[in-house]
C-alpha cells in the first residue's frame, strides 16, 4: 500500500475517533417561526448545550407546529418517543401532573420584578420534581414573560362588560374555575381553532400575550385587547427524562446548562419584546387597547380561588413560597 493511501486511511480512521459520528441527535419542536421568542429561547439552549458538548448533542427542530400542537409534544416526550424537547405551556401537562398549572395560575405573580425572582430563585422547583415524578419530563429551564390579556371582539373596560363573556382558556381546570370566578364565560378549546371560534361567534374572546396575538393574527378577529394583566406567563424548557438517561453524565450537565441559559434569554426577549410588540400593532391599526378599569376587584375575586387551588394540590407551601419572595 502506498505511504499517501495508509496517510489518508489513518486520517480516516482518526476522525471516525475523535468527530462527530458518534453524536446524539435530540428532536425538537415548537409550534412558531424562528421570529418568536419561544424558538429564540430553544435556539439558545442549542447553542450552550451543543458547544458545552463539543458536538456530540446535535439539534433538530421542527417550527411552525410541524409536529403538532404542546399537548402533543409533551405527551410524546412523556412516552420517550419522537421529541425530545420544547416549550411546553404548564396547562398542557395537567392530565400528568395535576401540581404543574399552578406555575400557570392567573394573578400568581405581583409584577415582572416578582416573576422574574421566582425564576432565579427556583421556587418553582416542587413543581418541576412532581412532572419528573408523574410525566418522566425534566423541566430544564423558564421562559415565558408574556403578559397575557383579554382578546375580544368588542370593547371590554369593566366587570359589566366582562360578565358572562363567551371566551377560550386553556385546558387545566384553575384557568376555568379563575375565569368563572371573575365572572366570564369560559370554555376549552384548542389553540390552533381560537381564530376560526372567534370569527364564526362562537366565543367572543380568548385571553394571550403580545407575542401570541401577532403569531397567530388574532387581531383580525378580536381587535379590541382588555389590559387585564391577568397572568406573566411561565412557559418551562421540557426535555423527555427517557432521553436525559441516555446520555453521558457530562452530556446530561450540557443539557441543564442549556436549559437554563435558554430559558434565561426567552425571559429577556419575551418580556422586553411584549410590550413593545402590543404598541407597535397599536401603532399600526391592528388592534386597540383598553384599560381594565376594575383590576382590583378581578384580584379581589381571584384570591379565594388561588389558595383553594393550591390547597387541593397540597402545593400551599409552593404557593406561600412563591407569594414570599422579594
Amino acid at each position: 500500500m502506498k505511504r499517501s493511501a495508509r496517510i489518508a486511511i489513518g486520517a480516516g480512521l482518526a476522525a471516525l475517533l475523535t468527530g462527530p459520528s458518534y453524536a446524539t441527535e435530540l428532536v425538537g419542536a415548537v409550534q412558531f417561526n424562528e421570529d418568536h421568542a419561544f424558538t429564540k429561547a430553544l435556539r439558545e439552549f442549542e447553542r450552550v448545550a451543543g458547544e458545552c458538548s463539543g458536538g456530540s448533542l446535535t439539534f433538530d427542530l421542527h417550527l411552525n407546529s410541524e409536529l403538532g400542537l404542546e399537548k402533543d409534544y409533551f405527551e410524546n416526550m412523556s412516552q420517550g418517543i419522537a421529541i425530545d424537547y420544547g416549550i411546553v405551556s404548564p396547562s398542557h401537562m395537567s392530565t400528568f401532573s395535576q401540581k404543574a398549572p399552578l406555575m400557570d395560575m392567573p394573578f400568581l405573580f405581583r409584577d415582572l420584578d416578582h416573576w422574574n425572582a421566582v425564576m432565579e430563585q427556583d421556587a418553582l422547583a416542587p413543581l418541576a420534581q412532581d412532572v419528573l415524578e408523574q410525566a418522566n419530563v425534566r423541566l430544564i429551564g423558564y421562559a415565558g414573560g408574556g403578559t397575557r390579556n383579554l382578546i375580544v371582539n368588542k370593547p371590554v373596560t369593566n366587570m359589566a362588560e366582562l360578565k358572562d363573556l363567551p371566551m377560550r382558556v386553556m385546558g387545566a381546570p384553575i384557568q376555568t374555575r379563575i375565569f368563572e370566578a371573575i365572572q366570564a364565560a369560559p370554555s376549552v378549546i384548542a389553540y390552533d381553532e381560537v381564530y376560526n371560534a372567534i370569527q364564526t361567534g362562537v366565543i367572543d374572546a380568548a385571553e394571550n400575550e403580545a407575542a401570541g396575538i401577532e403569531q397567530m393574527k388574532f387581531y383580525e378577529v378580536g381587535p379590541d385587547i382588555a389590559l387585564t394583566k391577568h397572568a406573566i406567563t411561565v412557559r418551562p424548557i421540557a426535555f423527555a427524562n427517557a432521553t436525559f438517561e441516555r446520555l453521558t453524565p457530562e452530556e446530561q450537565d450540557c443539557v441543564l446548562q442549556g436549559g437554563k441559559a435558554g430559558g434565561k434569554l426567552g425571559r429577556d426577549v419575551e418580556s422586553g419584546e411584549d410590550s413593545k410588540k402590543l404598541d407597535a400593532m397599536e401603532q399600526a391599526g391592528l388592534l386597540k387597547t383598553h384599560e381594565f378599569t376594575e383590576r382590583d376587584k378581578l384580584l379581589e375575586l381571584a384570591e379565594p380561588v388561588k389558595r383553594a387551588y393550591a390547597e387541593e394540590l397540597g402545593a400551599t407551601d409552593v404557593l406561600d413560597s412563591i407569594n414570599a419572595v422579594k
